[in-house]
């Protein structure tokens, strides 16, 4: 049985779309396929419905083989059932580029369609990644209308339902509007009470674009770092409160930003505390101690890639 999940309305340019506001993350790394597959299985039966993917985290062919499974024994009915986001990683990040790219992850997804397809960062990488961190003279500015252009060809061809981006701040969502034919549906970002984005939630809200979260409960399910810090303090004494716990406390703040959130979580009982934060709020106090915090961010290009000026202007940006 599905849980009864709220559901936000996208908007893919011509028509509306529901999207479940939790969704499971499936980023982790190392990747083991099979781990993976058992995983989004669990959620399934405890009742996500919205998954994230993408091509660099290697969990697309897991998430096709469990959302195969969980129509062959009736777990769902139908694809239709399921939110499948998935993203275009930098290296497919060139025109000619796109459309073969979204094909391979249908393939490894065994879909017809995605719901959401998203430019991943807003840069180029030259060549295959073969060690992290990327270096940084494989890493270029994107063409990002040259991109973009085909990116709504995939949408208007029907490989996708709706387009958007990831890690892209307001200027560069506000260079994509002045010559995009489908405006993007979703900016993926990292947001949690510590990396609160005002600025960025604002404007994308004025310009009727939908914020995703990713990291909702910081960095690899970090406890916001140190648990004697005086934030993870704060969340803590809110928790004890509500006979919650500090992560539910952090997903029900996201929530009520009025974002979606894609928490990486593998274990069956949090996936089910994650999903137990619809029927409770927090107090107008609360979510002041909350807007007070400290912040800092969990997730920082400069982990994956070199420092470079480009790198550099990107972090400063989001």
């Amino acid at each position: 049985m599905a849980a009864n999940v709220p559901k936000v309305t996208i908007s893919n340019g011509s028509q509306t779309m529901p999207l479940p506001v939790i969704g499971l993350g499936t980023a982790t790394h190392p990747q083991v396929p099979e781990t993976t597959k058992s995983a989004i299985l669990d959620a399934i039966e405890t009742g996500y419905r919205h998954f994230d993917t993408a091509f660099i985290y290697g969990s697309e062919k897991p998430l096709g083989e469990a959302i195969a499974e969980a129509i062959k024994t009736g777990l769902i009915k139908s694809r239709d059932e399921l939110f499948i986001t998935s993203k275009l990683w930098c290296t497919f990040a060139s025109p000619e580029l796109v459309l073969p790219a979204i094909k391979t992850s249908l393939r490894n997804l065994q879909l017809e369609y995605l719901d959401l397809f998203l430019v991943h960062w807003p840069l180029k990488i030259s060549g295959d990644v073969k060690r992290l961190p990327i270096p940084k003279e494989t890493i270029f500015p994107i063409d990002i209308k040259a991109v973009w252009e085909v990116m709504e060809e995939c949408q208007n061809l029907g490989l996708t339902k709706a387009i958007g981006v990831s890690n892209f701040s307001t200027r560069r969502i506000d260079e994509l509007l002045s010559f995009a034919k489908i405006p993007p549906s979703v900016n993926q970002v990292e947001m949690n009470p510590l990396w609160q984005q005002k600025d960025l939630r604002g404007f994308c809200k004025a310009k009727g674009i939908h914020i995703t979260a990713y990291s909702p409960l910081g960095s690899r399910g970090a406890k916001w770092g140190d648990s004697e810090s005086l934030e993870y303090k704060v969340l803590e004494e809110i928790a004890k409160a509500k006979g919650k716990t500090a992560a539910q406390v952090s997903l029900r703040w996201v929530y009520e930003q009025g974002v979606s959130f894609v928490p990486k979580s593998f274990n069956k009982d949090r996936m089910k505390q994650n999903l137990d934060i619809f029927d409770w709020s927090l107090t107008e106090e609360e979510l002041n101690k909350i807007s007070k915090l400290p912040q800092r961010r969990a997730v920082l290009p400069s982990m994956i890639m070199e420092p470079s000026d480009l790198v550099r202007e990107i972090e400063a940006e989001i």
